[in-house]
Parts: C-alpha cells; structure tokens; sequence
C-alpha cells in the first residue's frame, strides 16, 4: 500500500485523469472511450497501492449493476417485441399537425422515461422520430431536442428513470412513493416547459400540418411478447411501490422474461448496453479509492458545512459537476456531501438536480449524446447552439421550481 501521504495525490491524479476522458468522451491522446477509461482508472488505484483488490470488490455496489442489467433485459423484451415502432405508428394516427407531433414525441419520450431507463428510451425511439420527420417532411431538429429533454425531464419522476437515480436509489434507501411525490409534480411541468419553450423557439418550424399519407415502415409486432413485458413492467412498479426491494423485483422481472420459446436470448443479450455497466463497475472502484485514499475528507474540510446545507449552492454545485463529469460521476462524488440530517430530503435534490442538469448542454447526459450522434448517422446535425436555446431557459426553468418545491416540502 502506498505512504498515506502519497495515497490521496496518486488518487487524485487518477481521478483527473479520469474526469478528462468522461468530459471529452474520449482520451485526447490514445483510443479509450469513457468504459476504457473507467477500466484502466480502477486497475491503477489497485496496482498503485491506493485500494486492495479486496477493497476495490467491497466498492462496488452490485444492487445497482443489477438493477441496471434486470432494466436493460426488461426493454430488449419490448424492442424485440416492436414496442417502440408500434408506438411511432399509434402517433401518426392521431396527430394532424406538427406542434401535435412534437407534443406526442415529449408525452410519449417523457412517460416511457418515468418507467424506463432514458437512454435507453432515446436509443430506440431516435430511429422512429428520424423516420416519422422524414416522412412528414418535418424538420427534425426540434422534435430531436424535444426527445432527449423530455426523457431527461420524464426519467426524473422516478427512481427507475436514468442510471443515477437507480444509483441514489440503491444507495439511498428512498422509497418510490416518497420520491415520486416530490419529484413527478416537477417533472409533469417540466414536460409542458419544455413543449412551450420549444414551441416558441421553433416556432417557424412547427407551424402547419403533416401529411396523412404517410406510415412508418411495415414492422412485426409480437402483440404477445409486448403485453408480456408491460405486464412484467407493471408487476415490478407495483410491487416496488407496495415496498419489496427493488434489485429482487426487478431481476424476479427479468428471469421470468427470459423463460421463452419465442426469443433468442442472444438478441436479447445483443440489446444490453454492456458499456454502461463496466462504466458503472469502475466508477465504483474509482470512487471507493478516491475514499480510502483520504482525499474526500480534504476536500470536505475545504468547504463550510453551512454552504453543503444550502440547497441553492448544493444545486449549482450539481449543475455544474454534472455538466462537465456527467451525472453519474457526478453522483458518486456529490454522495459525499449529502448531510447527515435529513439525508432523504437531500438525496431526492440529488437525484432532480443531477438530472435537470443535463439538459443544460448537449453534453451534460449520454441520453443527450445518443440522441444527436444518432441523428447524426443519418445527415441530420443538432448543433450545440441549437440545443443551449432550449436547455438553457429549460433547466433554469425546472431547476428554481425544484428549488422552490423542496424548500417549501422541507
């Protein structure tokens, strides 16, 4: 083990180092993506001394990673199934106009996102929104940022929405209930800010109706496969409302939907975003070096207790940390500065905070990033102008709601 003098600067450097590949996305020097990254930081900290390998394992809160693995199998269920298509084509049967599309995308995006992991919500539904603009002949820029803002947005009301709040979930102890009472109120206005704002900002391009001719790509759907797996979806919300443990209902949710006759399971293994759990296996270990190492505590006696307790400094501390690191990372240091009075309250500003956050910039989530370089793919470019014009009002919008909704609830 390393001199505990040594500990936290070999920590620390790793950290940065780290922080740098997750701000960029890539390593400015060699190929290594942030799951790279993630792998190559928690092997240093063990091999430099900073963590045993023992420590590193005891790390690594695996409620979460299974939670997140039991999500992603439950969703590949529903995107075999043609869940995410069958829907595209529901919304051009019931809207006329393109106002009436960009509402339906944040409405749908927005639920989808409360009982599902956003990224993952963005990855399947991009192709469809791309496909439905194309043929409508709509321009898809707005009707792009109002998917990734209102998955963010959406994905906020619950603790099944995103990766940080499965995260604060697990290491928090928070209810659904108590969550969601405070949370889902924000999130049903931020839903309509965001169809406001765009709306507005927009305005030019949404005025004017859509064509009824068009239809999106003949798909087969498996109507059995689908009410098996929103049934299951339903049966893991109740059940973890009633108050069963989150991690058993949903990974009970996942085995039960891996007993088939009508699915290869490798598809429904080729579905699981992998990446995102290594990402979240090292982060762990990171985390947990950066700990033991000691330097937590030195930059915990660098700030006042009285400004860790203000709510306002407590947000844009979040804004800003999860706008350069991501919110997951961003998640995992801030854990540090949650209060030990009236911790609940806390976490739950956590979790609204962190997520709000990232709809500041077209960086500040992955549910963002999926969004555009799937665009991308297909000639289609948002640009960073064009999304700070709606997530900057956006977040400022929903972040002194949230402000204003937890001082008055505390």
């Amino acid at each position: 083990m390393l001199h505990n003098n040594w500990a936290p600067v070999v920590a620390g450097l790793i950290l940065c180092g780290i922080l740098i590949v997750f701000t960029l996305g890539k390593s400015p020097v060699f190929r290594i993506d942030r799951a790279g990254a993630s792998i190559i930081g928690a092997i240093a900290l063990i091999g430099f001394g900073v963590l045993s390998f023992d420590d590193a394992v005891r790390s690594v809160d695996y409620k979460t990673i299974v939670i997140l693995f039991s999500m992603m199998i439950v969703v590949a269920n529903l995107k075999l199934a043609g869940f995410f298509e069958l829907l595209g084509n529901i919304v051009l049967e019931k809207v006329s106009t393109k106002k009436g599309l960009l509402l339906s995308i944040i409405i749908a995006s927005g639920v989808m996102s409360a009982i599902a992991i956003n990224d993952i919500v963005c990855l399947l539904f991009t192709p469809v929104v791309l496909m439905i603009c194309h043929k409508s002949q709509c321009n898809p820029i707005p009707h792009l940022i109002g998917l990734a803002t209102a998955s963010n947005i959406g994905s906020a009301a619950t603790l099944l929405g995103n990766p940080q709040n499965i995260l604060i979930a697990s290491l928090s102890g928070l209810s659904f209930f108590s969550y969601f009472y405070v949370a889902g109120p924000i999130a049903v206005f931020g839903l309509a800010a965001t169809y406001v704002i765009i709306s507005i900002i927009y305005k030019g391009e949404l005025q004017g109706a859509i064509s009824r001719t068009i239809h999106v790509e003949e798909s087969s759907f498996h109507m059995y496969l689908i009410r098996k797996s929103l049934l299951i979806m339903l049966c893991i919300l109740i059940a973890y409302m009633i108050g069963y443990e989150l991690v058993l209902v949903v990974s009970f949710g996942a085995a039960f939907l891996l007993i088939t006759r009508r699915v290869n399971p490798n598809k429904v293994y080729t579905s699981v975003d992998f990446n995102l759990l290594v990402i979240f296996i090292g982060l762990f270990v990171i985390v947990g070096g950066v700990e033991h190492s000691g330097l937590m505590d030195y930059l915990m006696e660098l700030l006042p207790s009285r400004e860790i307790n203000n709510v306002s400094v407590f947000a844009l501390l979040t804004i800003i940390l999860s706008n350069i690191v991501s919110n997951v990372p961003a998640v995992l240091l801030l854990k540090f500065f949650i209060p030990p009075v009236d911790s609940d309250n806390w976490w739950k500003a956590l979790a609204l905070f962190s997520t709000f956050a990232g709809n500041l910039t077209i960086t500040g989530s992955i549910a963002n990033l999926i969004v555009v370089e799937m665009a991308k793919r297909q000639s289609v470019v948002v640009s960073a102008k064009d999304y700070f014009k709606v997530g900057f009002p956006l977040t400022l919008i929903t972040m002194i709601l949230s402000i204003l909704w937890l001082v008055f609830l505390i």
